[in-house]
């Protein structure tokens, strides 16, 4: 266990960011995101269009296209992986105990739901109705799910922003979201 001074930890945090951005997946870890994307993908599916929240929407301009894959490896990609995963959560230098590990993967994961519908009230309101869904935040838990086993996993960044890309590209581009979220 690590014990550390308050003074000590803006370090502390600098190494984590530093290990989760400079840490190379191997192949074993992208193919845990490849497992994590597709066991996602087949549970969003299912529970989408089950309850109607997911429609197939396929969006065809290139400016939305491009926009939508460029601005989604900043944000939410690197940016909500960053603040919710690997800030939140022991990097695996750590050696944090289980106890630990669940204890702060629960936490992280609580942050991250309740994230989006305050999001919604304060800087994004045109998302209200969306990030205030019960289902958008029932898969929300389950990206978040995935995203920390894939940064656990692998010590790195990348493959959990790879498994979050994933899933809000697809989202936007393919079944409903960009419409939902700007008309």
């Amino acid at each position: 266990m690590l014990n550390f001074s308050a003074m000590a930890l803006p370090g502390f945090l600098i190494r984590r960011v530093t290990l989760a951005f400079s840490t190379i997946p191997d192949f074993t870890d992208w193919l845990v995101a490849a497992m994590l994307a597709l066991v996602y993908t087949s549970i969003a599916l299912s529970v989408g269009f089950w309850s109607g929240f997911l429609k197939v929407d396929v969006q065809t301009s290139r400016r939305t296209i491009v926009g939508v894959l460029i601005g989604c490896l900043l944000s939410p990609g690197i940016t909500e992986e960053l603040l919710f995963r690997v800030l939140m959560l022991p990097h695996p230098f750590e050696n944090a105990s289980g106890l630990m590990l669940w204890f702060w993967g629960c936490a992280s994961l609580a942050v991250f739901v309740v994230y989006h519908p305050l999001n919604a009230l304060t800087f994004y309101p045109v998302g209200r109705s969306t990030f205030m869904n019960p289902v958008f935040l029932l898969l929300a838990a389950i990206l978040g799910v995935a995203c920390s086993i894939a940064y656990l996993q692998s010590g790195s960044i990348w493959p959990a922003v790879a498994v979050h890309w994933l899933a809000v590209t697809g989202w936007l581009l393919l079944l409903g979201g960009y419409r939902r979220l700007y008309g």
